[in-house]
């Protein structure tokens, strides 16, 4: 069985059962507002397997269902290849929206998060694959393989404007993932080495994950991510468990397990078990249990398909007030709210709703039921052809700019990075972030340096400011991000440097190979390109990380793909080396120049050359122009 409250509606419960059934209660009430048995909505979609294992055993059970960050949308996974999502409408309605052939076998867990601004879903599977998938089309955005066993569960997070996955496979490794196809970042152990889940605590700070062994033995654990080792161990797990333990944390302050026929609390700061409850009997050995968000309330399955409700204070006027309305509503009295004493006084005066929730009181007929084909909406997959903007010559006449001084000293502020180094060194590239909050330079030493402004009362956002002196940052492990040299004089080499789109990793050279570090670890992913010739400038490509431009000290310009290590492209069209790349997305363009102070405009799609033109000096100016040219 699977539960989950509603993210804004406190009383709203999801629950999906072990014979595909999915229902919303009111847990006040104790009313079903909705409910589904299971159904493939188009069974001619499906692969061949799917159809196979339907035809040979047409038993399945729910695995895992959940709502969407806003609550209108919720995902159901199931143990046989297939997720669905539906629309929630507040009038109890469960509208068909997607219908996903997600993985070969059981879809073990899903999670919902925002990659791209839209919202996704995350599937792993018996499969060993972890798939991102638009949660509204269903269509398939991302393919994570790397796990050498089933995978568990996920845990999506975002931190510093890096998002990542969490992953866990029945071998007990943990893995994590960006969004780049890359390959996964991590490779943790779990405690037992066996079915393990992650969450984080609310505020997103402190990492947790509890698991249970082959041999019953459980661990619930607090993690240091960025060093990948256990922070702290909690006590209470006595006995063998004889199943799987489940747990949830709440408030940023408790955590609780379903062990030994009852539910374990713990304070996070604490690693001593704080109470226990039995719910009054009737629980199963290892029950499920979720948290509303706000921590008032605490579903648990019982016997018998039944979900049990506990409620602290908070909780309890909240039943209260729906109980009242439910009344006035001419719904009929509900059933009398148990009054005993409070079971959970540690926590705030939590108490158990006495009667539970039947949610599947009598077991339907599970046959393979026919399929309708005339519930399923037809999709308009036409589309409006993508516009570009047209270069038109009008960008070839020259220009006079009036340039624009800065006369007034008081519009200027000056800050000085803090530095721990005993001989500062020559900063030859700076940069922010895209995410506006961390300022990195790279020096002549070829050593990189990462600087990070801290939320505070004078700067609640976090962002960059001359007002305030950011932090300089480095992960727990103590590495420098240190590029590779040439033999020669690294103050001469030429040095340069570039962020991926969501600042997860960082692409630099200095006169060496050029290098590929997680931001995160400051780890080198990869190294590429030797010299000669040495890399003079680099860019990712807008729409693809793995792709990068990379110019030349000879002129050209390669177009290298990191996931395969390949050339793909090699552009050539300038005289000298490469001194700027700028991507133009709207434009489908790359636009590049060189010493030669030349400009090439290069087509993203074949990488044909478009459009080149010469700088042209003033004309109170003789001779050719020297130096480098810059294009942003």
């Amino acid at each position: 069985m699977s539960l989950d409250f509603h993210p804004v509606q406190q009383t709203i419960l999801l629950v999906g059962t072990n014979v595909g059934d999915i229902g919303i209660w009111e847990v006040g009430s104790r009313e079903r507002i909705a409910h589904k048995t299971f159904k493939v909505w188009d069974i001619g979609s499906c692969t061949l397997p799917l159809q196979a294992a339907l035809m040979k055993d047409a038993a399945i059970c729910v695995n895992r269902c959940l709502w969407s960050p806003d609550g209108n949308i919720l995902g159901v996974a199931f143990s046989k290849h297939i997720v669905q999502t539906y629309t929630f409408v507040p009038n109890g309605e469960l509208r068909q929206q997607a219908e996903i052939d997600a993985h070969i076998g059981g879809v073990n867990d899903i999670a919902f998060s925002h990659p791209n601004k839209s919202l996704s879903i995350i599937t792993c599977g018996d499969d060993k694959l972890i798939k991102v998938w638009d949660a509204q089309s269903g269509q398939k955005q991302y393919t994570f393989e790397g796990h050498e066993a089933s995978v568990y569960s996920v845990c999506p997070h975002y931190k510093e404007n890096i998002q990542f996955i969490f992953s866990t496979a029945i071998d007990g490794k943990i893995k994590a993932w960006l969004y780049d196809c890359l390959g996964s970042r991590v490779d943790y152990d779990a405690p037992g080495h066996w079915c393990t889940t992650m969450s984080y605590s609310a505020d997103g700070t402190r990492l947790f994950s509890c698991g249970t062994s082959k041999d019953g033995d459980s661990h619930l654990v607090e993690w240091n991510e960025t060093e990948g080792a256990i922070k702290r161990t909690y006590n209470g797990f006595r006995k063998r468990s004889l199943g799987v333990v489940q747990f949830d944390t709440t408030r940023n302050h408790f955590l609780a397990a379903g062990d030994e026929f009852v539910v374990k609390f713990w304070d996070m700061d604490n690693t001593n078990i704080l109470t226990t409850t039995d719910c009054e009997g009737g629980l199963p050995a290892s029950p499920r249990l979720r948290f509303n968000r706000e921590g008032s309330l605490l579903a648990v399955t019982a016997n018998d398909n039944g979900i049990k409700i506990l409620a602290n204070t908070d909780g309890q006027r909240l039943l209260r007030m729906l109980e009242s309305r439910a009344f006035e509503g001419s719904r009929g009295p509900p059933q009398q709210i148990n009054t005993k004493p409070p079971l959970l006084t540690n926590l705030g005066s939590a108490s158990n709703v006495s009667s539970p929730i039947a949610v599947n009181s009598e077991r339907p007929d599970r046959m393979l039921p026919a399929v309708s084909m005339s519930g399923l909406a037809s999709m308009d997959v036409s589309r409006t052809p993508d516009v570009k903007p047209r270069i038109t010559d009008e960008s070839e006449k020259l220009k006079t700019w009036k340039l624009a001084d800065i006369v007034d000293s008081g519009h200027l502020r000056a800050r000085r990075c803090p530095d721990t180094a005993a001989s500062p060194t020559k900063v030859v590239r700076l940069l922010y972030t895209n995410s506006g909050v961390a300022l990195l330079s790279l020096g002549s030493n070829a050593v990189h340096k990462l600087w990070k402004w801290q939320r505070s009362d004078r700067n609640p956002n976090g962002k960059s400011t001359a007002s305030i002196s950011p932090h300089l940052w480095q992960p727990a492990n103590g590495i420098l991000m240190t590029n590779d040299t040439s033999d020669g004089n690294p103050e001469e080499a030429t040095a340069c440097i570039a962020l991926s789109k969501n600042d997860s990793y960082v692409m630099s050279a200095s006169g060496g190979k050029v290098s590929l570090f997680n931001m995160m670890t400051f780890k080198v992913m990869t190294t590429f390109m030797a010299p000669p010739p040495a890399a003079t400038f680099l860019a990712f490509h807008p729409q693809d990380n793995n792709i990068i431009a990379i110019g030349m000290e000879d002129s050209t310009i390669q177009i290298y793909n990191v996931r395969v290590d390949e050339v793909k492209s090699k552009l050539k069209g300038h005289q000298k080396k490469i001194t700027g790349l700028a991507f133009s997305q709207s434009m489908n363009v790359l636009v590049s120049s060189g010493a030669d102070a030349q400009l090439c405009v290069w087509s993203i799609d074949g990488w044909e050359k478009k459009k080149s033109k010469y700088i042209q000096p003033p004309a109170n100016r003789s001779g050719a122009l020297v130096g480098d040219t810059r294009v942003q």
